[in-house]
């Protein structure tokens, strides 16, 4: 097969991380010159402008009234942890780990809350077994996963009469896919994903089961401040919707909004999924005609369209050792990187060697198209560097 020949044209932005993720069009650092920096955390117009940061999240969001909002420290897991460790206990647990962050939730059950957790493990590229989910227990399980590029397709496997509650890592879902909020007791995410937000903040979505739990049990252990989502027994009402655990960033809040205010221009939540979904579509159509290369997730209905996990299929490359493997995919990422093409599109650190490329909101479809004979021109010149090794 000849070599292709090194594309001319280059994306015009070369962010395709999972995490942060890009930034959203135009965004300019001078654009978070309102950030109320050097006030008080707790000052009325401080306290007011993080209101309003809830309430711009919970309109794009669609997140409807019935559920409150709270903001944690620690990004996504902050928001995971405060919800395992106030929430769990009472009732039998199962967690779904067919990816890396499943897996953490199920390691931190077992390992450290002391919850004899049912773990409903899956490999990367598959998805745990639904029809084993139990609505008698408590569920813990990602929407979308971040390292594998498996998602649930819809919350139909969460029953309606459940007695258990269900705590969902949305973080690489939200503001992309549809979120079933009827079936969602708890949902977290965090500002640096779907948005291109900055680390740092977590939100978790509490629905009214999650909120009747708060008030009427309370977990058998200590809760670090940064984790407590009660007061004396109760659920704290000072957190929600606005309210602060600890000091968070003014300048993160700021960026914050300034994504939400695009998305609502670009036209909410609707028109986010659509991008994503047009996004996706590149990538999807270029591996149909690309012979080396494939989706981790084989099966279309449990493919994230976010964050797209890849790998190599190439019958050469199979039978290469994993060392070699893993030379060919450094090099190849690191020519992407070199022309100023792609930033960051290795797989997750615990994920078997491949490519990631974030396919949310934020980035533009057409950088994605320029992106594609990129990759083929990198794999080529990767894959014969190594044969006249």
């Amino acid at each position: 097969m000849p070599h292709p020949p090194k594309p001319s044209r280059r994306p015009a932005r070369h962010w395709f991380s999972s995490g942060p993720t890009a930034k959203r069009p135009g965004w300019k650092v001078e654009d978070l010159a309102g950030a109320l920096i050097g006030r008080n955390i707790r000052a009325p117009a401080v306290m007011a402008r993080f209101r309003q940061g809830v309430q711009m999240t919970r309109e794009v969001l669609e997140v409807p009234d019935t559920h409150r909002i709270v903001l944690t420290p620690g990004s996504d897991t902050g928001a995971m942890e405060a919800a395992m460790w106030s929430l769990l206990g009472c009732r039998p647990v199962q967690v779904m780990a067919y990816e890396n962050f499943g897996r953490v939730w199920a390691n931190d059950l077992l390992a450290h809350l002391g919850v004899g957790a049912e773990v409903l493990a899956a490999p990367f590229g598959e998805l745990s077994d639904l029809g084993a989910v139990d609505p008698d227990a408590d569920l813990v399980f990602v929407w979308n996963g971040t390292t594998s590029g498996v998602r649930v397709p819809d919350g139909d496997f969460i029953s309606a009469a459940r007695r258990g509650l269900t705590i969902c890592d949305a973080t690489s879902a939200a503001f992309a896919m549809d979120l079933d909020w009827d079936k969602l007791d708890v949902t977290t995410f965090s500002f640096q994903k779907a948005l291109g937000g900055e680390a740092g903040v977590g939100v978790a979505v509490l629905g009214p089961r999650a909120i009747e739990r708060l008030n009427s049990w309370r977990a058998p252990r200590p809760l670090p401040k940064v984790l407590r989502l009660q007061l004396d027994g109760r659920a704290d009402e000072s957190l929600f919707d606005g309210g602060l655990i600890n000091t968070f960033s003014l300048l993160t809040l700021e960026d914050w909004m300034d994504a939400l205010r695009w998305a609502a221009r670009a036209g909410g939540l609707a028109e986010l999924k659509r991008r994503t979904l047009s996004n996706y579509q590149v990538l999807e159509d270029w591996v149909e005609r690309t012979p080396w290369i494939g989706f981790v997730a084989e099966h279309r209905r449990i493919r994230s369209e976010t964050s797209v996990c890849l790998k190599v299929v190439d019958r050469a490359f199979a039978g290469l050792l994993e060392a070699d493997q893993a030379v060919v995919l450094a090099r190849m990422i690191s020519l992407l990187e070199q022309e100023g093409v792609a930033l960051d599109i290795n797989a997750h650190r615990s994920a078997p060697p491949g490519l990631r490329i974030w396919c949310g909101c934020t980035v533009e479809t057409e950088d994605l198209e320029a992106l594609t004979p990129w990759l083929e021109w990198a794999w080529a010149t990767a894959s014969e560097e190594l044969a006249a090794a």
